[in-house]
């Protein structure tokens, strides 16, 4: 069945649908990963995104229950350059395009991709419509709802993804793809801000003998401490960091009380709680092939990324140190304050999907935590 990709710039793309049918608003992006698709459908970061894959090839190892980021799709749509007819791999429980008509997403396929993410790299990451059957034949009405949907700059998308009430995880992660560690119910307890949180983080800190406790973005520092954590974390998420304003203050009333390690959206809103700056990227970081330098050990990581957002790096940081950045822009990539005993990364240490160069984050929490109770009172 017909389906279309409309730009706010007046470009369209054709191609054809799967999934859901219907139409959809979303910032475009594109993702330059080769295999993860589940993991990035399932990511609330990219929730308003319609995610373009850079890969020619998608849908070949279907879908399973394992490798699920959160409870549904995020993506506001899925673009591809084909779209395998057959599905054949040991874990598969089912196909792409049932999977997504299933959670009412829609697909597009046979789209012209490298004409795509070209134009997305010359002109910028847009909004833009999606549009899966009858709707498909208006490209000019399709035009005019991408210009007039909402722009992602001061959006503030973490009220959508947040969850409702805290909650305790001790799943572990599967021992054929990590080493595993042994999760300790007596061990130091974290208390992890639900910005979007992806669950692999969530097990990372499991593994390494940490209780884990999630709480919605909205919950007030003081009654964070009141549960005496031994370090708090901040997820990923979706939107403009600098809209996400009570996050910013409460962070900044957690400020040397306690350890705190961000990801990503927690990474920015450290920034921000620090007294920096973000700023909107041109097409941002999308891939699990980003190679970021360590500026305190000089060893370079190729790391999986999936941000819009950045830290400007000639702002007031108050003190902190940049510790990372990107060697393709030189964007900032990491932030530490030793005085606080807080650090940040913006890429994506957990690795689903994406290479494991950077799972020594976790093991570097652990050690300011376990440190950090060792010193107390």
């Amino acid at each position: 069945m017909q389906g279309l990709l409309a730009l706010e710039d007046g470009r369209t793309f054709t191609g054809t649908g799967y999934g859901a049918e219907g139409v959809q608003t979303g910032e475009l992006v594109f993702n330059t990963s080769m295999t993860g698709y589940q993991e990035i459908l399932t990511d609330p970061s990219y929730h308003k995104q319609i995610v373009t894959m850079t890969v020619s090839h998608v849908g070949n190892t279907g879908v399973n229950l394992q490798d699920v980021e959160s409870e549904r799709v995020w993506v506001s749509g899925f673009v591809v350059r084909s779209l395998s007819p057959v599905v054949s791999n040991w874990r598969e429980q089912g196909d792409l395009n049932d999977y997504l008509k299933a959670q009412g997403v829609i697909g597009l396929s046979e789209v012209a991709t490298r004409a795509l993410v070209r134009h997305i790299r010359d002109q910028g990451v847009m909004r833009a419509a999606i549009a899966h059957g009858e709707a498909a034949q208006d490209a000019d009405a399709l035009v005019e709802l991408a210009r007039q949907s909402p722009d992602m700059s001061g959006w503030n998308l973490v009220d959508d993804v947040t969850c409702a009430e805290p909650y305790n995880w001790t799943e572990r992660s599967d021992p054929q793809w990590y080493h595993q560690h042994h999760y300790d119910p007596t061990g130091p307890l974290i208390v992890a801000y639900d910005y979007g949180i992806k669950r692999n983080i969530l097990r990372m800190m499991t593994d390494r003998g940490l209780r884990v406790t999630v709480i919605p973005a909205h919950m007030p520092a003081a009654d964070v401490l009141a549960l005496n954590p031994s370090g708090v974390f901040l997820s990923n998420g979706p939107g403009d960091p600098a809209a996400v304003d009570y996050a910013i203050h409460n962070v900044k009333d957690l400020l040397g009380k306690v350890p705190v390690f961000g990801i990503c959206l927690g990474h920015q809103i450290l920034g921000l709680a620090l007294g920096g700056q973000t700023e909107k990227m041109r097409f941002g970081h999308r891939g699990g092939n980003q190679p970021v330098k360590n500026l305190l050990t000089g060893v370079v990581e190729i790391s999986s990324h999936n941000h819009g957002f950045a830290v400007t790096p000639d702002s007031d940081l108050g003190g902190a140190e940049i510790t990372h950045i990107n060697l393709n822009d030189n964007t900032v990539e990491g932030l530490r304050h030793v005085e606080l005993g807080v650090f940040s990364v913006q890429y994506h240490p957990e690795a689903s999907p994406g290479p494991h160069d950077s799972l020594y984050l976790f093991d570097e929490f652990v050690g300011r935590v376990k440190s950090a109770v060792v010193s107390s009172p």
